[in-house]
């Protein structure tokens, strides 16, 4: 085998495995984003977004640890019109989750994200 060959060879390998240790921390730097419905559990078992954990509104501060106890993951609330995830939003804050975000309401949310219904 030639040098230019062994040479291109090994460019080959090399630039395969910068390739993949791009890809890897790329893949690390996917952030999970955990989907909460806060509606009643009847109003969840009627539909909701596909992945979602439904924690009622008024119990989120008391089972959010069952989701996740990471105070900076991203945490996505919605319900009905907006206003129940916006309570839900705001106790999360005042317990140090920063990374809760009202996305508001199901029947918009489902035009753009799959559902159960």
């Amino acid at each position: 085998m030639g040098n230019w060959c062994k040479n291109g060879l090994v460019a080959a390998v090399l630039a395969v495995g910068v390739c993949l240790m791009s890809l890897s921390a790329n893949a690390l730097a996917i952030e999970s984003v955990f989907l909460i419905d806060v509606r009643t559990p009847q109003e969840f078992s009627e539909g909701h977004l596909v992945g979602a954990v439904n924690i009622d509104y008024k119990e989120i501060v008391a089972k959010i640890d069952g989701v996740t106890s990471d105070k900076n993951a991203r945490i996505e609330l919605y319900c009905r019109s907006g206003r129940r995830s916006g309570i839900a939003q705001n106790s999360l804050k005042e317990t140090g989750y920063q990374n809760a975000a009202n996305i508001g309401g199901f029947e918009a949310l489902r035009q753009t994200r799959p559902a159960t219904r």
